[in-house]
């Protein structure tokens, strides 16, 4: 009697490597998709080119500006670096605007985190009132106050002072920065500030060694775009700083350099001004990338 044996090898499946397998079926192309991503590219293109067109144009001559303003410099050229440095006092403007955004950040970033904290774990009466009241500044323009903030400051004795600019800065920011921070606080767990307070700790040593650290990716984050609004801001040190020229930031030194340029055809001058206000702020977005994106993911998937 014959027995047939069992080949195990014929009835074995080819595997996906030995190139017989069937593969899994390709996405297919989402029209959208690719309209998305030409539409970034679109956007980085705009975006990228005019910081670009000014870097260059800062070493070129009012000839070669006027003359093929698409062309490159015939050579890099750094006196208008040196004029708008030294003669139109952009070094003195830059540093004006590193102290008054670097006070202006520290303090939103400590009263807006202080303030969001105790909005996002604590209820007392009225909480939901004075949440809405610091949200709510984010939809009034700020040149509907410029008149009466004029005044105030006026009567405070801080107009044309870098300390009332300051505090201007800080109420500015401090609507984003409550929202932002009152949501990233709500999503961080209890249970360690819980065990914190049965260990004897008080509410701030809670808040500044515990929940902060806790919340740094948001921090960053937050801190990161205070310092680029408040870099860019015009129109408040506009009108409150406005008679004391030593004091003025760098938007109004650049705008009295733009002025100037157009009586004095000094074009190549304005433009590396222009460039020494962007680079610094380009510098920190680069490098400070990925802690902006992690606090941006972190406050939502938590």
């Amino acid at each position: 009697m014959a027995i047939k044996t069992h080949d195990a090898s014929s009835t074995r499946k080819p595997s996906p490597a030995a190139g017989g397998g069937t593969r899994p079926p390709r996405p297919k192309a989402n029209p959208l998709s690719g309209l998305a991503h030409a539409a970034l590219a679109l956007w980085g293109v705009i975006t990228i080119f005019p910081l670009i067109w000014t870097f260059l144009s800062s070493f070129k001559t009012n000839t070669e500006i006027f003359g093929n303003s698409w062309s490159l410099p015939a050579e890099l050229r750094t006196e208008s670096w040196g004029r708008a440095w030294e003669t139109a006092q952009v070094g003195k403007y830059m540093l004006n605007t590193v102290i008054v955004v670097s006070a202006g950040t520290l303090l939103t970033m400590l009263f807006g985190s202080m303030a969001a904290y105790v909005l996002a774990r604590y209820t007392f009466p009225g909480s939901k009132i004075v949440y809405v009241v610091f949200v709510s500044g984010l939809a009034f323009p700020v040149f509907l106050a410029m008149m009466p903030l004029f005044f105030v400051v006026e009567d405070l004795g801080l107009l044309n002072s870098h300390i009332g600019l300051v505090l201007v800065y800080v109420a500015y920011s401090m609507p984003f920065t409550v929202l932002f921070m009152t949501a990233f606080f709500r999503n961080l767990p209890t249970s360690v500030g819980e065990a914190a307070m049965i260990d004897g700790a008080s509410h701030t040593r809670t808040f500044f060694q515990i929940m902060l650290p806790m919340a740094k990716p948001g921090v960053v984050s937050i801190t990161i775009f205070n310092v680029l609004g408040q870099w860019n801001q015009y129109l408040l040190p506009l009108v409150l700083l406005a008679e004391d020229r030593d004091k003025w930031v760098i938007t109004q030194g650049i705008a009295d350099i733009s002025v100037i340029a157009g009586y004095e055809a000094d074009w190549p001058g304005l433009f590396a001004a222009l460039s020494m206000a962007i680079i610094p702020m380009l510098i920190v977005y680069v490098v400070f990338q990925r802690q902006i994106q992690s606090g941006l993911t972190s406050g939502a998937v938590k």
